[in-house]
């Protein structure tokens, strides 16, 4: 309304009117964050679309997730310390708390007047990380004797915890692998920015979240996002029950869900089917060796009878071995016995164990859904089903390239998730114009074509298009 003529025509007013100042937008955010405001509003905006029928319970998803990068720079094990009892200095300062009149000196000032800011070849960077793990560990004693902690001294504890050990001596030094330091999954990255995390999928890493998107992809119907969800670096088949969850509150449960193998797993295939959904998807391979060699005996090579309970290798020999041990469930374990496995001329092509080779198995309604699944994936039908899946890419590079989704702009999962949600509604808005206004704008011919038109040369109709 500041900047925009039609708006001001729109909401009748005066073409010198300020309008409201944008700070305002922050407490609109902050607003949405109470009581999942965010997710009422987009139940609010697909309940809209469903009145007008143009989705449909029952119908056809799809889901997809994709990586979204912190609101907060790379930081290396010194820096984050040091900027961890900055921010607390700074905290405390706000607070006009009395604890500074006893802590802060020359040296103090020194390392921490100023945002920490460390070249890739720091000097004495070990002796300075040793000095901030000293520095923090004073700090935190005079916080905690001072009474509650602030939000930026909790984030200094947890940074401390996960970096530091305090000695028999009551001094500090860093952690060493052989300390135990924790995985990166779960490593505070930034005192400002302490619920993204480090991740790896494949030959991607980044330090953020995932976004999840699942539309509709119902033949002649728009494809509406029906769900958008925010999540740690979790895998994705973590987040499929939550989906189902919200789709199922919405009225929105479709009866075929296609998803991609992060999705899938055989415990799922059996949930979604008990909520009268079709989750399709490719599980996965076992991963063996001998699948991935190519010529050695997989489990799949091997006849289980549950009824008699045991298992009969390729080679004709019986195992009874059956083993349902607790720390092997849902899995049941069959070992042979080597008495039969040494003499056998496919031993190695078999197992690598100086013991007799020993498989592990589902329960059988489990198993038997294992194999169908992996059967139908070689299906003709199948997979022109499946292929259906593949559309949901463009949705995530709309969110990615269309709307700057994948940076955060802001700090903390609950405004991303806000930042996320109001994509998904703004994409279905879009989405549902151009299904209200289906007029076909053909391509204009670039001036090379146009010169090839003019020549009369021949070229392909499907890019030619119209003058």
């Amino acid at each position: 309304m500041r900047c925009r003529i039609d708006f001001k025509y729109a909401l009748c007013l005066e073409l010198d009117d300020p309008g409201f100042h944008h700070s305002v937008l922050t407490d609109f955010r902050d607003r949405l964050l109470e009581d999942d405001r965010a997710d009422a509003l987009l139940d609010l905006a697909l309940e809209r679309i469903k009145e007008a029928g143009l989705v449909t319970e029952r119908g056809t998803a799809r889901t997809d997730s994709t990586y979204v990068l912190a609101h907060a720079r790379d930081l290396t094990t010194l820096e984050l310390v040091s900027e961890a009892i900055r921010a607390t200095l700074e905290e405390l300062a706000r607070d006009g708390s009395p604890l500074l009149d006893a802590l802060i000196d020359e040296e103090w000032a020194e390392r921490y007047g100023r945002p920490v800011r460390l070249g890739k070849q720091p000097t004495r960077p070990a002796a300075r990380l040793k000095q901030a793990g000293q520095d923090a560990h004073l700090l935190l004693r005079a916080v905690i004797d001072d009474g509650p902690r602030g939000r930026q001294a909790e984030a200094l504890r947890q940074i401390f915890l996960q970096y530091f050990l305090v000695e028999g001596n009551g001094r500090a030094r860093p952690r060493t692998e052989k300390d135990g330091l924790p995985p990166g999954s779960r490593r505070i990255v930034s005192p400002y920015e302490t619920e993204a995390r480090w991740a790896i999928r494949g030959d991607t890493r980044w330090c953020g979240y995932l976004v999840h998107a699942t539309e509709t992809c119902d033949p002649d119907s728009p494809n509406v996002i029906t769900d958008v969800a925010t999540t740690g670096p979790v895998k994705d088949s973590e987040e499929l029950p939550a989906i189902h969850d919200r789709l199922e509150r919405r009225g929105l449960l479709p009866e075929e869900h296609l998803a991609d193998g992060g999705y899938v797993t055989v415990g799922l295939l059996e949930a979604a089917a008990t909520r009268g959904v079709t989750l399709t998807g490719p599980v996965k391979d076992s991963g063996s060796w001998q699948q991935r060699r190519g010529d050695g005996f997989a489990r799949e090579d091997f006849h289980i009878d549950f009824d008699k309970r045991q298992v009969t290798c390729p080679r004709g020999k019986t195992s009874g071995n059956w083993l349902e041990l607790p720390s092997q469930a849902p899995y049941t374990l069959v070992r042979f016995d080597k008495r039969y496995c040494d003499p056998c001329p496919d031993r190695e092509r078999c197992t690598r164990s100086r013991e007799g080779r020993s498989i592990s198995f589902l329960p059988r309604h489990l198993h038997e859904r294992q194999q169908t699944n992996r059967a139908q994936q070689q299906d003709p039908q199948w997979l022109r089903t499946y292929g259906s899946r593949a559309g949901v890419e463009g949705t995530m590079s709309e969110i990615v390239n269309g709307h700057a989704g994948r940076r955060c702009r802001y700090r903390g999962q609950a405004k991303t998730h806000v930042q996320h949600v109001l994509t998904a509604i703004a994409i279905n808005i879009e989405r549902l114009d151009a299904h209200e206004s289906p007029e076909h704008r053909p391509r204009q011919l670039t001036s090379f074509q146009g010169y090839l038109v003019k020549h009369g040369y021949s070229i392909p109709r499907w890019w030619r298009g119209k003058n």
